[in-house]
């Protein structure tokens, strides 16, 4: 995951990226034009490494750099259809609690990023939800059909405490920090 605070140029981090892993650009607070020129630029780092790339929250910006796929924030979720009509592959959305989840199978998501599994910077004094809870909406996530992603607080030793958990993967911010 991309962020404009904690990895202002995340370039040099997804050069490292591996085939087949993916981006999940948000930068929300640059500015329009800015947040364009870095989507595209991502883009194309991505089609030649062959990652997956994923759009957070904007429908128009996604298909302008043919991400694909949408990241939308918990409070977005109802916009899935959106995604699904602008021809958008994979849809992801945040899950902080169990009615997220719910709604994210409904809307027809692919995927939730449930969070947070652990404390993080990004949200600075936020609790996490811990392993137990995490397995818990994890659980509800599968048998809904969703595949699950641990996103908050992973590092490789967090990632350890999850490893008994079935998900699909986990997301990080300081995990693509690390890798500059």
């Amino acid at each position: 995951m991309t962020d404009a605070r904690r990895l202002p140029d995340p370039l040099p981090a997804i050069r490292r990226l591996r085939r087949g892993e993916g981006v999940l650009f948000r930068h929300y607070e640059l500015a329009p034009a800015r947040r364009l020129a870095l989507a595209r630029q991502v883009a194309a780092l991505c089609r030649r490494q062959d990652l997956v790339l994923l759009i957070a929250g904007d429908v128009r910006l996604a298909r302008a750099v043919h991400a694909d796929g949408l990241h939308l924030p918990q409070g977005l979720i109802g916009r899935t259809a959106a995604a699904r009509r602008a021809g958008l592959g994979q849809v992801t959305a945040a899950a902080h609690d169990a009615g997220a989840v719910r709604r994210a199978a409904l809307t027809g998501v692919d995927a939730v990023l449930i969070s947070p599994v652990f404390a993080t910077a990004s949200h600075p004094g936020a609790a996490g939800l811990g392993v137990l809870r995490f397995a818990a909406l994890a659980t509800l996530a599968r048998h809904r059909g969703l595949m699950v992603y641990a996103l908050g607080g992973i590092t490789t030793a967090s990632a350890r405490r999850l490893r008994h958990i079935p998900q699909k993967g986990t997301a990080a911010i300081q995990g693509m920090a690390a890798v500059r």
